[in-house]
């Protein structure tokens, strides 16, 4: 029974912790719910922007009008309310760290935050014009370039997952180093196969234009030079763990 207990009491507490970060993210879309078509005209302005004069996106489906720009709201909900999300997620795993855990895991979390829109905004304001203006450049003479919505957010969702994934390189790096699983030695020593499997990356996850291309295989690949520095400056593997704090 004293068994049951505290696992009934994390239960609990993980049930509260959800119920808030769900409060969140529903307060932050019914306060953003008036803009839905304002917030996903921003999103498909990079796209606007390059199609022709007279030419608009179009919606295949009856209901995207109204769902496509709905859950690109609930996108931006979640992005907004992201601080009570990491907030109540620390508030649930900080009693059952060492000391030594929390002064690494804390900088490590807002760092992979910072860094993920750091990439998905390098997505948005620098890959995407070039993207789009590669494909509306290419399109043969009569034929229309008119991208569905559903589809367009489908692709750009993708994009932003991509490159907010690969700006996360030097936590990577920097949490194998922590852990003793790679020395500085060996990150350098795999730099070659860093810089051919960047280009592979970007060949699978971009357009098949060599800009883009570029534009995700270069930053991959100073991401990981910006590890190995960090890993330089911060030491090597953590400290024999602490006692807990009660």
């Amino acid at each position: 029974m004293s068994d049951q207990q505290p696992l009934l009491a994390h239960l609990i507490e993980l049930r509260t912790r959800v119920v808030r970060v769900v409060l969140g993210i529903v307060v932050c879309f019914l306060a953003l719910f008036h803009w839905t078509g304002d917030i996903y005209h921003l999103l498909a302005k990079p796209m606007l922007d390059v199609l022709p004069v007279g030419s608009s996106m179009i919606a295949t489906d009856v209901t995207a009008p109204f769902f496509v720009p709905v859950k690109v709201t609930m996108l931006v909900a979640f992005l907004i309310s992201l601080p009570n999300t990491m907030y109540q997620l620390w508030a649930f795993i900080a009693p059952g760290l060492y000391n030594h855990e929390k002064r690494l895991i804390v900088p490590l979390v807002i760092s992979s935050v910072l860094l993920f829109f750091v990439g998905m905004s390098f997505a948005y304001f620098a890959v995407f014009p070039v993207v789009f203006g590669f494909m509306n450049s290419i399109t043969p003479a009569g034929v229309a370039m008119m991208t569905d919505i559903d589809k367009y957010l489908s692709f750009v969702l993708g994009m932003f997952v991509a490159f907010g994934v690969t700006f996360e390189v030097p936590i990577v790096v920097i949490v194998l180093h922590r852990m003793g699983l790679v020395s500085l030695a060996q990150l350098r020593e795999g730099r070659p196969y860093v810089i051919v499997g960047a280009f592979i990356v970007a060949a699978i996850v971009t357009p098949p234009d060599v800009l883009s291309q570029i534009m995700m295989a270069v930053p991959l690949w100073l991401l990981y030079e910006a590890g190995i520095l960090m890993a330089t400056l911060t030491g090597g593997k953590a400290a024999v763990p602490e006692i807990k704090n009660e």
